[in-house]
């Protein structure tokens, strides 16, 4: 089997209150991953802005904008320019009253390939998104692009092994989670290490499962509430690639922004696939139960 070498870039960048700047700082780590060779390149979750779901704001849905838009073209412009395929998460404002957390694919030719709107939406201290974005309703499907199938999910998402299966038994070559997790600065450093151990086995769990690499983009840096009254939120970075047997790759460093370039062989998932042959094991005759919200006894 011939190798089918796919270099990826990550941007893991800090946002403020400044759209422009948030934007140019996307836009720039685009152009550096582009001349050290990435074919595909990540942004963070909502890289154009604030994270806005600490506090509940009606007037934050400003922030939102349609598909396509103003954000949208300049990562189409940045696209066609450099000849990359970029991944990105923005606030969709699909009509009044009616928005997503969406990520949107650009093809080479700027050409939007595709959309995954965020399925799973979270309502958590500090996290309250289910007041800013309506769940997915574009399901679980991987977007073609010249450089593969993409299997595009969106933060919480990476906490559901039920979305990365789907993913891979759609054809899914990759599965990219642009994010925004951090810890609340109160928590003490134990509590700490278990959230970001759980966050890291869990994708290397995702990746193992399905025979498939995994890379995560997450922003990074301090944000306060706007409200004042939490102590906000600490993203802790930690961007990283692992392979389709969950082995470390590359990683970004979790306390300040960093562009990653990473060199995955996709032919791998073949032969990890043939000797752990998880998709043929699979018992699909005995899994009703995954419909059910719970199994009461």
């Amino acid at each position: 089997m011939l190798p089918k070498t796919l270099t990826v870039g990550l941007v893991q960048q800090s946002c403020s209150a400044d759209r422009n700047a948030n934007l140019a700082t996307s836009l720039n780590g685009i152009r550096e991953l582009a001349g050290h060779g990435a074919q595909l390149i990540m942004l963070s979750e909502l890289h154009a802005m604030p994270y806005p779901c600490q506090t509940e704001n009606a007037d934050l849905f400003d922030w939102a904008e349609p598909i396509p838009g103003p954000t949208t073209e300049a990562l189409s412009a940045a696209a066609k320019e450099l000849g990359v395929v970029v991944v990105a998460s923005l606030f969709e404002r699909r009509a009044a009253g009616l928005y997503h957390n969406t990520a949107a694919v650009f093809e080479r030719d700027g050409a939007i390939a595709g959309t995954y709107r965020k399925m799973h939406i979270p309502d958590d201290p500090g996290y309250y998104e289910k007041f800013y974005f309506t769940p997915g309703d574009l399901g679980f499907t991987p977007v073609d692009t010249s450089v593969g199938r993409l299997g595009v999910l969106v933060c919480w998402d990476q906490w559901y092994p039920e979305a990365a299966r789907l993913m891979a038994l759609a054809g899914a070559e990759l599965l990219l989670y642009p994010t925004a997790i951090g810890w609340n600065p109160h928590d003490d450093e134990e509590e700490r290490q278990r959230q970001w151990e759980a966050w890291i086995v869990i994708q290397r769990a995702h990746a193992i499962a399905n025979g498939l690499p995994v890379a995560v983009c997450n922003r990074v840096g301090f944000e306060p509430d706007p409200s004042g009254q939490t102590p906000g939120a600490q993203f802790w970075g930690t961007s990283f690639i692992v392979g389709p047997q969950g082995e470390w790759i590359a990683s970004a460093p979790p306390d300040q922004p960093a562009t990653l370039a990473v060199d995955i062989d996709l032919s791998r998932s073949e032969p990890v696939r043939r000797l752990w042959p998880f998709l043929r094991d699979r018992r699909i005759d005995a899994y009703h139960g995954l419909l059910k919200r719970y199994l009461d006894r």
